[in-house]
């Protein structure tokens, strides 16, 4: 029956992901770059500006994604969002098959499930055509299998995330570090020369060949950008990617929407996908917005709950009583957000957060099992309550998560904080 429930929730977000996807019409935030992408890539297996090699700085994998859905259901908002939904609604699936590997109860994989469900940010995600969406389904299908201790289908996921955005090399170096440390725990002597070299090539060799296969289109057309750089093509590669890693670390032209990683736990800052003033609500201001924002209540107790879980799991350091759960929450938020106060001097986006969003879920589940635990009844009962305040406050969201046309005062209601609008 748990299972059950997994995909039933899902489905209903699926629903919620594909009815009404065209909307907003035309392209929407950073789909200007992608769709175009995704057409170039059906068209010449590459990117191209008219006739002429087009400089990109995110891998090709993501892109082709896009490019399916066009192929499928043809080239509009539809097409174009498509296989993004399909993303986030398997993402919601593999969050709850985490959750009941970790936790081992019915009631706490549902309530995962459930709570990834009426997450804004993932929502809005998953209808508009972007690159995190799949990045986070990648990471969570090599987490599924981390944690099933099958270290082969993980990094073949690592590879295939690397291959649609460049941040999954956090998650390839903090999962194969804690793969290899099993190894020197499980294995002594020259029993332990065969588990690491394994593991040392599935967190290497494995996901830097994906990568590589991702970028076919590169390497088999004539067409790509900077391929005489070098003395031969696989120097042009490298040459390339210098230029990529030089646009992503000197990226700092300032953004209306641009928010410091400090922020992001609490969706102080969210990232305006969408605005217009239509004429078309019956009252004489109207809005329609798509604002990327996480639903507010699921994130500030998020926020809370991760620092909790770190707490939990320094003490079990300090006790040798590592366990599954505590562990890769702190593994996917070292991965998913530490990284970005690295870059202080970046232009970044709390959209972002999506990447670590399904730990920030997978937190606030931890601490509704030890509040079960200190006293079953009330704890079911609290959680439950939570559970529900999400809910209600995810639909009185719904209309700047979907792009709905509503009133100007009605959309203005919403602004909580003077930071949203």
């Amino acid at each position: 029956m748990t299972y059950l429930g997994i995909y039933l929730i899902a489905g209903l977000a699926f629903l919620l992901r594909i009815i009404n996807l065209g909307v907003p019409k035309g392209l929407v935030f950073d789909e200007v770059y992608y769709v175009d992408a995704a057409r170039d890539y059906l068209a010449f297996g590459v990117e191209v500006t008219k006739d002429d090699p087009e400089f990109v700085v995110h891998p090709p994998l993501g892109k082709w994604f896009i490019a399916a859905g066009i192929r499928v259901f043809g080239d509009d908002e539809f097409g174009w969002r498509f296989s993004t939904a399909v993303a986030g609604t398997i993402a919601i699936i593999l969050i709850g098959l985490i959750a009941q590997r970790l936790f081992r109860s019915n009631f706490l994989t549902l309530l995962a499930t459930f709570l990834a469900a009426v997450d804004g940010l993932a929502l809005v995600h998953s209808r508009t055509s972007l690159l995190d969406n799949f990045l986070t389904v990648l990471i969570l299908a090599a987490t599924y299998f981390f944690i099933r201790k099958n270290y082969l289908i993980t990094g073949i996921f690592l590879g295939l995330a690397l291959g649609t955005k460049w941040s999954a090399l956090y998650f390839i170096v903090i999962f194969g570090a804690v793969a290899l440390y099993r190894a020197f725990t499980h294995h002594t002597g020259r029993n332990l020369i065969r588990p690491s070299i394994e593991r040392i090539l599935t967190f290497t060799l494995l996901p830097v060949s994906i990568y590589l296969f991702t970028w076919s289109g590169w390497f088999l057309s004539n067409r790509g950008w900077g391929r005489d750089a070098g003395s031969n093509l696989f120097s042009s590669f490298i040459k390339y990617h210098e230029q990529m890693l030089s646009f992503h670390t000197g990226l700092s032209e300032k953004h209306a929407y641009q928010a410091h990683p400090w922020t992001w736990l609490i969706q102080s800052r969210p990232t305006s996908f969408f605005y217009e003033s239509p004429k078309t609500c019956g009252a004489p201001s109207c809005s329609q917005e798509v604002l990327a924002m996480g639903t507010p209540f699921l994130w500030w107790a998020g926020a809370i709950a991760i620092f909790v879980v770190i707490g939990f799991w320094i003490k079990s350091i300090i006790k040798h009583r590592t366990e599954p759960a505590s562990t890769i929450i702190v593994m996917g938020i070292a991965a998913g957000y530490l990284p970005w106060f690295a870059f202080d001097e970046r232009t970044v986006f709390s959209f972002y957060s999506i990447i670590f969003q399904p730990f920030l879920i997978l937190a606030i589940v931890y601490c509704a099992r030890w509040l079960i635990s200190q006293n079953q009844r009330w704890g079911y009962i609290t959680v439950a309550v939570f559970a529900l305040l999400v809910f209600f406050n995810f639909l009185y969201f719904l209309p700047i998560f979907l792009g709905d046309v509503i009133t100007y005062d009605a959309w203005y209601s919403r602004m909580w904080l003077p930071s949203w609008i």
